[in-house]
């Protein structure tokens, strides 16, 4: 076992008992808060005020009936928050990459930044963990994207060096690998501010999102020959994560919805040993339950995506599948929470279709 440093034995912290009780109950849940905020009419000023935006997160727990209040999983904070140093405008961030790797000078600054103010939509995200932990009685949770997610989203076209690097070539060789290095290490510098923020407004538990760390970005094929890339690229920097919530008595539910391997499942279950593994619906959780240790407990994964469309899943499809995961979860006797391969967003035109299904899987079988 590694340590957060990837050297020498580690003790994994335990699994609190408060999940694997939640999942005892029988617990199900959508990560549906996006749901709920398009309901209201002015979205844009409530994602920039932290009270009301609580105000819809716990709107969001109490109608799907759990007692964790689960923020918009909006991806885009950090990589907001990171460009606020190079004076690159909102209206530009998502669009926006690097055309050459930052330099050492770059990694200076923002580590220097670690104190500085937060964008308005970070500070609104803050601030609404802040709501639900001193005005409610939910369990107030974050959101953060992980390093490796966030440093693809830095760059044009991150796939060819990141296998490049896969194959052994350095940084000093090739300058997409150095630039793919240099945006891991601001994406890494980043995530850790946010988690830390969060964690100070009281968050009890964060979810981190790693949906790039898949077989696409990840050559299995490079892995299997004893290339250290899923090590370097992706489980070290989780690991790192994983003891800055530690240190911060904060717990880690880790999600990852994208396209993965055994390996990759087994390896974030045992060493980075979240709380919860949030997988997608590509994912049979009763076959991973085989490859994570038993106290972590596993959510998902009814194919939320398409619940959207009458014609790729229908609502007795819905209850089909709730019904054979539940069965299937039971025989494998892995605690496990029915849930959303991923966030629930509001579709136009489609609000009602997705709410019916949703309360199809929150009670079928009752």
């Amino acid at each position: 076992m590694l340590s957060s440093a990837g050297r020498g034995p580690h003790r994994l912290k335990p699994v609190p008992p408060y999940y694997l009780d939640l999942a005892h109950s029988g617990l199900r849940m959508p990560i549906g808060t996006d749901l709920l905020l398009h309901e209201h009419a002015d979205v844009a000023e409530i994602v920039l005020d932290g009270r009301r935006l609580g105000q819809v997160t716990e709107e969001a727990a109490r109608r799907y009936g759990t007692p964790l209040a689960v923020p918009l999983m909006d991806l885009r904070l950090e990589k907001a928050d990171l460009l606020d140093n190079f004076g690159v405008p909102e209206a530009q961030v998502d669009a926006f990459h690097f055309g050459a790797a930052p330099s050492e000078t770059d990694l200076a600054r923002v580590a220097a930044s670690i104190d500085d103010a937060f964008p308005a939509r970070c500070q609104a995200h803050f601030d609404s963990i802040r709501y639900i932990a001193g005005k409610t009685n939910l369990v107030p949770v974050g959101m953060a994207i992980g390093p490796f997610s966030l440093m693809t989203k830095l760059m044009a076209d991150p796939i060819v060096p990141i296998a490049m690097a896969g194959m052994g070539v350095t940084g000093a060789e090739d300058p997409g690998v150095l630039m793919a290095e240099r945006c891991l290490a601001l994406a890494e510098l980043t995530v850790h501010r946010s988690l830390r923020a969060q964690a100070r407004a009281g968050a009890r538990a964060i979810i981190v999102c790693e949906p790039a760390a898949n077989v696409v970005y990840l050559s299995p094929k490079q892995i299997e020959k004893g290339s250290d890339i899923f090590e370097r690229f992706v489980m070290q920097p989780a690991l790192r994560l994983k003891a800055v919530l530690d240190s911060a008595g904060v717990d880690l539910i880790f999600h990852d919805c994208g396209q993965l391997n055994p390996l990759m499942v087994r390896q974030f279950g045992e060493r980075v040993h979240p709380a919860i593994l949030s997988l997608g619906s590509s994912r049979r959780l009763w076959e991973d339950a085989a490859l994570v240790p038993k106290d972590v407990v596993l959510f998902g994964n009814l194919p939320t995506k398409n619940f959207y469309s009458d014609t790729v899943v229908l609502v007795e499809r819905v209850r089909e599948l709730t019904l054979e995961l539940i069965a299937n979860m039971r025989q494998a006797a892995h605690p496990h929470i029915v849930g959303s391969e991923c966030d629930v967003l509001y579709v136009p035109e489609s609000a009602a279709t997705i709410q019916r299904k949703l309360n199809v899987m929150l009670t079928c079988g009752r």
